[in-house]
């Protein structure tokens, strides 16, 4: 079986980028386990609670085959973390399929894993180009196995390519 981990904001994450993309993969015969900085339930912006599994540095991105950080102003508390920063990494060193939606792909800039790579979010906010990489504002963006996308109305489509690069 696949396994994903899928990064929210403990407060503020994006409903719909968590629901959606986490219903594609689990139809897809997907494991998916919730982490966050902190244990509980997280509250999305639009209300959803999301019981959460582990925290960022109980993260072991080896045992998973992706790892999607999802967007929403929640995420933004992420785009400094050092804990974030070493999973992004981490995924990029292993191989790994690695997303992030909305307000989340600076997390992937500043952590140094989009140098040279294209990628989209939310909009452009100067943060992508800090990390080296180019702003497509495609709606869903992939490069090579960094795939990116826009936000709540691209949700599924997210999802369906992390399925796609995962075969």
């Amino acid at each position: 079986m696949k396994k994903a981990v899928m990064i929210i904001a403990p407060e503020m994450f994006r409903d719909e980028e968590y629901a959606e993309p986490k219903a594609v993969l689990e139809k897809a015969g997907f494991a998916i386990t919730t982490a966050s900085s902190k244990l509980g339930m997280a509250t999305g912006k639009l209300g959803m609670q999301a019981k959460v599994d582990i925290t960022l540095d109980q993260v072991k991105v080896e045992d998973y085959d992706a790892v999607l950080f999802v967007g929403g102003p929640g995420s933004f508390n992420y785009h400094h973390d050092l804990k974030a920063h070493r999973i992004a990494q981490e995924a990029v060193n292993l191989g790994k399929v690695l997303g992030a939606i909305c307000g989340a792909p600076p997390i992937l800039a500043y952590a140094g894993v989009l140098k040279g790579k294209k990628a989209t979010m939310f909009d452009d906010t100067g943060d992508l180009a800090k990390g080296g990489a180019t702003y497509t504002g495609a709606g869903v963006e992939i490069d090579g196995k960094i795939i990116t996308a826009t936000g709540p109305r691209t949700a599924r489509a997210w999802g369906e390519a992390m399925v796609k690069a995962l075969g």
